[in-house]
């Protein structure tokens, strides 16, 4: 008798996942060759529900199945209520996740990459000192329940992140970038061209003057509108009743050209899969479109506190209970080419990046950043680098009234699609 059908005769609710992962690492430090590391890893994990409360126990030893079942039975009589039913067998999306070119590469390919990413950017910036980080994924996924519930798949993410860091006198100057994918890019290089070409812009300095002004956001550096939003769609600051959004289902709460969509289904991108880490199917979820606030992303938790379906949203590692969390987050192009939101600014800031994203009261929308790296734009043009300058502002403000958002959009930070968007007034605090 297995784990699953002993569970049932002691629980009313009962899921069993089994995790494998192996993983291949390789880390640059400035401008060499830091550590190589390979891991396996394997764990299973036990959620019942006994007279309505839930218990939880994981192990990364899979042997030990009967300690297991006990914890978890037993950890139920502490346990949170538990207002939701695990789901039954569905039919789950074809999603394509897994890559045997990513699973078959090897520690001298990835070394390999990681050189021509190094070489390019120090050609760039002969000065700066080149990081970089490679790290390929076999993982293995299978989840059953007593309602019938019964997934196994498979899946290669692949990431990869890099920057320079380059110090001059009292100037210091940081580029970073981050991607993800589940299928292979033969261009792994297009990031990387796109950093070089920040670090160009960025060897003049010019100053900049307080005031207001036209303020574009480049799709990293939009992170510092679309993290606050993030959090405010989050069905768990829902029904905790902390996020600003709560019972506005249906209002017009943004500018009529913000769509955003969560969607798992997408080929290839770095969270793509067929369910959620709770066996719900993975959907395309439409959480705001055309400035109306239509929903928010659950798992199933969450959505039985709000009296809805799971979105299909619970995340989990292995020791850790579900979360609703975004998938691959798409903040839908506009219709302005780029050159054009340019060509029309006389005098403006391009933001690339801020520090200290997610400090302060960020779930009320408010922030405060110091930029990390901008630009000035006078005349449709970028002139140079701007420093000591900061942002302050709050998103369900700023984002009911926007210039133009660009039909050029980027994957940021593995799994953030969004475009250009033009802010025609916003404050800037510029020292010195």
């Amino acid at each position: 008798m297995d784990m699953l059908q002993q569970l049932q005769a002691q629980a009313e609710q009962v899921e069993v996942l089994h995790v494998q992962g192996e993983s291949t690492k390789v880390r640059f430090e400035s401008n060499s060759l830091k550590a190589t590391q390979v891991e396996e890893t394997s764990g299973l994990a036990v959620r019942v529900i006994k007279d309505g409360r839930l218990g939880f126990a994981a192990s990364s030893d899979v042997t030990a199945t009967g300690k297991l079942m006990t914890n978890a039975l037993e950890s139920a009589a502490y346990g949170d209520a538990a207002p939701f039913m695990f789901p039954g067998f569905q039919a789950f999306p074809e999603v394509a996740c897994y890559d045997p070119t990513i699973a078959e590469l090897s520690i001298p390919r990835l070394v390999e990459i990681g050189q021509e990413i190094m070489a390019y950017l120090r050609e760039a910036d002969p000065e700066g000192m080149v990081s970089v980080e490679l790290q390929r994924r076999v993982e293995r996924f299978s989840l059953r329940n007593h309602a019938g519930a019964d997934v196994a798949m498979m899946r290669t993410p692949f990431s990869l992140s890099f920057g320079v860091d380059r110090i001059k006198g009292d100037d210091v100057l940081m580029v970073y970038d981050m991607q993800g994918a589940t299928l292979w890019e033969d261009d792994f290089m297009a990031p990387v061209r796109r950093v070089a070409e920040k670090l160009q812009l960025a060897q003049r300095i010019v100053p900049l003057s307080s005031g207001r002004m036209p303020v574009l956001f480049s799709p990293p550096g939009a992170v510092a509108l679309t993290y606050p939003l993030m959090l405010g769609l989050s069905g768990k600051n829902v029904v905790k009743g902390v996020s600003p959004l709560a019972r506005r289902a249906g209002e017009a709460v943004f500018d009529h050209c913000i769509t955003v969509i969560d969607d798992a289904t997408l080929p290839g991108r770095f969270s793509s899969a067929a369910t959620d880490d709770e066996g719900v199917p993975h959907r395309r979820t439409v959480l705001i479109e055309n400035g109306v606030l239509q929903g928010f992303y659950h798992d199933l938790k969450t959505a039985a506190r709000a009296g809805v379906a799971s979105t299909g949203n619970g995340s989990r590692s292995l020791f850790t209970l579900p979360d609703p969390a975004p998938t691959n987050l798409i903040v839908s192009a506009g219709e302005t080419p780029l050159a054009d939101m340019l060509a029309g600014i006389k005098e403006g800031l391009w933001i690339e990046g801020v520090l200290g994203l997610g400090q302060g009261n960020i779930i009320s929308g408010a922030f405060s950043n110091p930029l990390a790296l901008a630009f000035k734009i006078e005349n449709g043009e970028i002139v140079g680098r701007v420093k000591n300058a900061s942002i302050a502002g709050n998103i369900y403000e700023l984002l009911r009234h926007i210039g133009a958002t660009s039909c050029e959009t980027e994957w940021v930070y593995q799994g953030l699609n969004q475009p250009y968007i033009l802010l025609e007034d916003m404050n800037i605090i510029a020292k010195g």
